[in-house]
């Protein structure tokens, strides 16, 4: 069993720990990949924080790009050598809701891997002095993870192998609320809440939709900014101003579509108070343990407003749908990236992500040397 360097969370609300684990190797229909780079996600901090449970110790990372070392029984759309990426939801392809195309509600993903952080044998491949170690998704905070193969793209030439990490959750996600979800039309007009990794995401995925309007809503001037070079027609900085009263003098009524990215109780209210009359409110953004909806009922029953859940996308056809986007240099990752660490700075990564430090996306370049 090979050993691999990786950041290990002890208990909740303490740093990531570097450590060294075993890794088994992949079971059929699993690929053990030797990672290249893993994303900086608001969902991590938020188990880190013990906002959302999660059994530990656990290593977590789910946005991973890197190289194929070997493959189990069964997996033949990748071998050992190829470049590929990873989606963070990973497929089972056989429990109800697979077998209906609902891949991003797959009940295994939840109740194997979210609930208990193992794969779909009920085993996870980490361990520590014999002791079994929770994955997060495929734990990429790792120099090597093992990932069910639903869940793995090859890469082509043309697409960064390293920035490749931020398409498997940033952008997969966004794809999901922009295309699956709210199906954004040419000529419509879309308010994004929060413009992190995840939103600003959605901004640059929503203008490529043709949304003739894409207004982007957050506290903090600089994100703002690079929202407007991600495709953002107009911001708001709701800190400044009422971001209801912004878009009606902008508009003369709501938007057709609001994001929501961050998940609170106030910009989830905001998402519905900013449509017009037949809108809809996506929610992508993941909130405390707890949390609930304050809307006016008679409002969303009044205006046919519609409130629909995100949660990532169906990986079969969203993650082609994302590289393909990016090989034809429709994504501009090197944008939507903002901050790059070192594999020995994924601590330190997550402390800035929790001061709000991190602009768009934070990327741990884990072996740069892979490229």
């Amino acid at each position: 069993m090979p050993e691999a360097s990786s950041f290990v969370l002890e208990t909740a609300n303490q740093p990531l720990q570097a450590d060294t684990i075993s890794v088994a190797p992949p079971k059929a229909e699993e690929v053990l990949i030797e990672v290249a780079a893993c994303g900086v996600c608001h969902t991590d901090l938020h188990v880190i924080k013990d906002e959302v449970a999660f059994p530990k110790p656990a290593v977590l990372g789910h946005e991973v790009s890197g190289i194929v070392r070997e493959v189990g029984e069964g997996v033949t759309h990748v071998k050992p050598g190829d470049r590929v990426a990873c989606s963070f939801i990973m497929p089972c392809g056989r429990c109800r809701h697979c077998d209906k195309g609902l891949e991003d509600i797959c009940e295994n993903f939840f109740n194997f891997n979210r609930l208990a952080g193992q794969l779909y044998d009920g085993s996870t491949r980490l361990s520590r002095n014999g002791q079994d170690i929770a994955m997060y998704s495929m734990a990429g905070h790792a120099q090597h993870c093992v990932v069910p193969s639903r869940a793995v793209f090859a890469l082509p030439e043309a697409v960064n192998l390293l920035d490749a990490a931020v398409l498997g959750c940033s952008l997969f996600t966004a794809y999901g609320a922009v295309k699956t979800v709210a199906d954004v039309q040419p000529g419509e007009t879309v308010a994004v809440i929060a413009a992190g990794g995840v939103g600003l995401s959605i901004i640059h995925l929503a203008r490529a939709a043709g949304a003739r309007h894409v207004i982007a809503i957050d506290i903090d001037d600089e994100k703002l900014a690079l929202a407007r070079e991600l495709g953002a027609t107009e911001v708001v900085n709701s800190a400044e101003a009422d971001p209801v009263q912004a878009v009606a003098d902008l508009l003369g009524h709501g938007v057709d579509a609001a994001f929501e990215a961050l998940g609170s109780v106030a910009t989830v209210k905001l998402a519905v108070d900013i449509l017009d009359d037949g809108g809809r409110a996506v929610l992508a953004g993941i909130a405390p343990a707890g949390q609930t909806m304050d809307v006016d009922i008679t409002k969303v029953v009044r205006r046919k407003l519609r409130i629909l859940g995100s949660f990532g996308a169906p990986a079969s056809t969203a993650m082609p749908e994302v590289i393909r986007l990016a090989a034809e240099g429709k994504i501009a990752l090197d944008k939507l990236i903002t901050h790059r660490f070192a594999f020995n700075q994924t601590a330190e990564a997550y402390q800035l992500l929790n001061d709000r430090k991190i602009q768009g996306r934070g990327l741990i370049e884990t072996n740069p040397e892979l490229i």
